[in-house]
């Protein structure tokens, strides 16, 4: 049992240490450009140039309060660096997400028409259990048994969906006049899954007894599904890198669809000039924005090793789980041998299964405050797990966001605050110098060295065009209209 437990955390926190459109620094600007799609597509009608490249964007974001990463900050070498699992009787959650944007592109039709087109390549993790205690010091199942002996119904789910996506965006002015704008956008995507599993644990139970003055633990019920995608299946260690890459990406990929909607309202300053003044037409006092956003979702085949079971047989002891589960098992297929031995059914799983992407609503509301600086701020609600009761699903950690910001047209300077859906307060940070955008969400995993499993980052090389744009001049001291 702690092999297994080890196991599990083992492969959550490497997955942090390496690993949602993310960029909280930008949301809401009118400079976020092709990026700002991803948060409402009616964003990118708002910005002044006419056109932007997001050449390269990356992000990364992980939660948990499963385990502590210890000597490491995300600036320090790893070389040195110790995880330790987290003892306590709690529930566990873990929550990872991460995004790869390629050659995001915005361009403008016009003042009221704009398109936008690129490539991503998204990736969200979700782990949670039901209370149980653990230590470091187990030796066996027997151990984790009789530290647990409060607790009678053991529960575990993990769902893991990573898919490559293609995108377009139409957004355009819907109306206009003196007091303000009203901007829409819709985003159609085909997406590839390539990489999906779940794995669900309820009802799990034990008995204690006493034999010769020792305690037998039996383990009396457990319903057990696991699954992964059939891709896996496919990568040999005497193919090719390429070979597997390839099989990896396109053998047992299945495709999907989702799309994304949103709206857009500027109030307009006091004293705005007419529609051709170039200094003035994007400029607003509030921008509020709304969107529905992964609507759809994506579908995987399942793997040859993935497997329902239930009933377990009876006189499963603490040893009996030992001996079966020991260090010998290296291969989910001599896992599922050994599993099988110790319940009455162990079936297989054909066909697909499908992962709802993370459906959730947004509500953004900029505001401009004198010179260049602004205040985001951002909700965003995850549709209610009531809507998909056939389906599995991911959630997005965002919950509610505050960013003030100064930004021009070539620098920028940020500091979101973040409360998310795991209880957790976090203060970013990030900066825009030119086309580069680099920023943090959890200055705590900088500057300390056991925070790292909590925070992450983005990065972003953005190109814009060469068009003019003047100086934004304090507006709260423009004379009122008539003065002059």
């Amino acid at each position: 049992m702690k092999h297994i437990l080890l196991a599990l955390y083992a492969v959550i926190a490497l997955q942090a240490a390496l690993t949602a459109q993310n960029y909280h620094a930008i949301q809401g600007s009118s400079y976020a450009g092709a990026l700002g799609v991803h948060n409402n597509p009616a964003s990118i009608v708002n910005t002044p140039f006419t056109w932007d490249i997001s050449v390269l964007g990356a992000q990364l974001k992980s939660s948990t309060n499963a385990f502590t990463i210890y000597n490491y900050s995300l600036i320090s070498s790893p070389a040195n660096s110790l995880y330790y699992i987290n003892k306590g009787e709690y529930g566990r959650y873990a929550n990872l997400n991460f995004n790869l944007n390629l050659f995001n592109t915005r361009i403008a039709l016009n003042r009221k028409q704009s398109i936008a087109f690129g490539a991503n390549m998204r990736s969200y993790t979700t782990l949670k259990t039901s209370t149980f205690n653990f230590i470091d010091t187990l030796h066996g199942s027997g151990d984790f048994f009789k530290i647990n002996g409060n607790n009678t119904n053991f529960n575990a789910s993990m769902i893991s969906s990573s898919w490559l996506e293609a995108f377009i965006t139409y957004s355009r002015t819907i109306s206009d006049n003196e007091a303000g704008r009203l901007n829409a956008g819709i985003t159609l995507k085909l997406n590839k899954g390539i990489s999906g599993g779940y794995a669900k644990l309820t009802n799990g139970a034990f008995t204690t007894n006493t034999q010769n003055n020792r305690a037998i633990y039996n383990l009396t019920n457990a319903n057990l599904v696991y699954a992964y995608s059939a891709n896996y299946d496919k990568w040999k260690s005497e193919n090719s890198a390429s070979k597997n890459l390839g099989n990896f990406l396109l053998a047992n990929t299945a495709g999907g669809a989702s799309f994304d909607i949103g709206v857009e309202y500027l109030l307009k300053p006091q004293g705005t000039t007419s529609f051709y003044d170039d200094e003035n037409y994007y400029d607003y006092d509030w921008k509020i924005g709304l969107s529905l956003l992964d609507i759809g979702g994506n579908q995987y085949k399942y793997g040859e090793q993935s497997r329902s079971i239930s009933a377990v047989k009876t006189n499963i002891s603490n040893k009996v789980l030992d001996a079966k589960f020991d260090s010998t098992i290296s291969s989910i297929k001599i896992f599922n041998d050994s599993l099988a031995t110790i319940v009455n059914q162990s079936n297989g799983l054909g066909g697909k299964f499908r992962v709802i992407n993370p459906m959730r609503m947004v509500l953004n509301i900029d505001h401009y405050l004198y010179g260049n600086f602004f205040v985001n701020g951002e909700i965003v609600l995850n549709m209610p797990s009531s809507f998909f009761k056939k389906y599995m699903r991911v959630n997005d950690l965002n919950l509610v966001t505050i960013t003030p910001r100064w930004e021009t047209r070539t620098l920028g300077a940020y500091l979101p605050i973040q409360y998310n859906s795991n209880n957790q307060f976090w203060i970013g940070g990030a900066f825009k110098a030119g086309p580069l955008l680099i920023g943090v969400h959890n200055w705590a995993s900088i500057f300390s060295k056991s925070a790292a499993q909590n925070g992450g980052g983005y990065v972003a090389l953005i190109f814009r065009s060469l068009k003019n744009t003047q100086s934004k001049k304090d507006k709260k001291l423009d004379c009122p209209p008539g003065v002059w």
